[in-house]
């Protein structure tokens, strides 16, 4: 089996409450333990997995990175999921909200954005096999293991995949800078699949025209446009609220 080594704290707290990954062993590299550690601990032994002290060069040998934050574990590949079953166990397709990702490449941003979507309830990540950011450690760790909890589902052609959640009756919605109707005019309630494009390209002309509308952010000031983690996390909130609270007099124009 293939592995990888995951570090800091929370991506390695919440691998261990997730247990979606097989975790063989945790490496620490203090002496003196922290309450919170003391947590991590408790949980390996309820599991059974083996604890190592190591020091601290080694352990920056080991996860590649000195950002370890004193901790690090060798665990299975990040477990991917299938769209198939992600539209078949959804049996209130009303409730689904879903994020896919345009070739976001830069796996600080897919962190971050797992972090949001994991925060107001999005039930899956979907992004293209080719021009992507992976599940990485360094995704996890950006996300504060927030991505440990969320099904990530990585597809062929994202086309297809958007192709496929229409056909499924749910509403994709894409953020275009030059979209008319701003992300707080439009209804976002109801199965929902929010399409954010790649860092400074924007979404891809196929991709944008597959969308059933686009939605803008306004802003005002001398920046041009948000990153593709900010972005994504305002369009997401907006979602998450509107869902706590429908809105009464917004229609979507299909």
């Amino acid at each position: 089996m293939k592995t990888e080594i995951l570090y800091g704290f929370h991506p390695v707290q919440e691998a261990l409450k997730a247990r979606r990954r097989k975790i063989f062993e945790i490496y620490l590299a203090r002496e003196k333990f922290s309450h919170r550690i003391e947590k991590i601990l408790k949980l390996c032994e309820e599991h059974k997995i083996t604890v190592k002290k190591i020091n601290p060069k080694q352990l920056s040998a080991l996860a590649r990175v000195s950002e370890h934050q004193g901790i690090a574990a060798r665990v299975s590949l990040y477990p991917l999921e299938n769209l198939n079953d992600l539209l078949q166990s959804s049996h209130d397709h009303n409730c689904l909200l879903v994020l896919m990702l345009d070739q976001v490449v830069d796996p600080r941003n897919l962190g971050a954005l797992a972090r949001t979507a994991l925060a107001v309830g999005v039930q899956a990540v979907i992004v293209p096999k080719d021009r992507s950011a992976s599940p990485s450690p360094a995704a996890s760790k950006v996300s504060a293991g927030a991505l440990e909890h969320l099904r990530l589902i990585r597809v062929a052609n994202l086309a297809g995949a958007i192709k496929q959640m229409k056909q499924s009756g749910i509403w994709v919605v894409g953020l275009d800078v030059s979209a008319k109707k701003s992300v707080f005019e439009n209804d976002l309630t109801g199965p929902l699949a929010i399409v954010i494009g790649a860092e400074e390209k924007g979404l891809r002309p196929l991709a944008k025209s597959m969308c059933d509308f686009l939605v803008s952010i306004p802003q005002v000031g001398p920046v041009e446009s948000l990153n593709a983690s900010v972005a994504g996390a305002v369009v997401m909130y907006e979602a998450f609220r509107q869902r706590s609270c429908p809105p009464v007099h917004l229609i979507n124009e299909k």
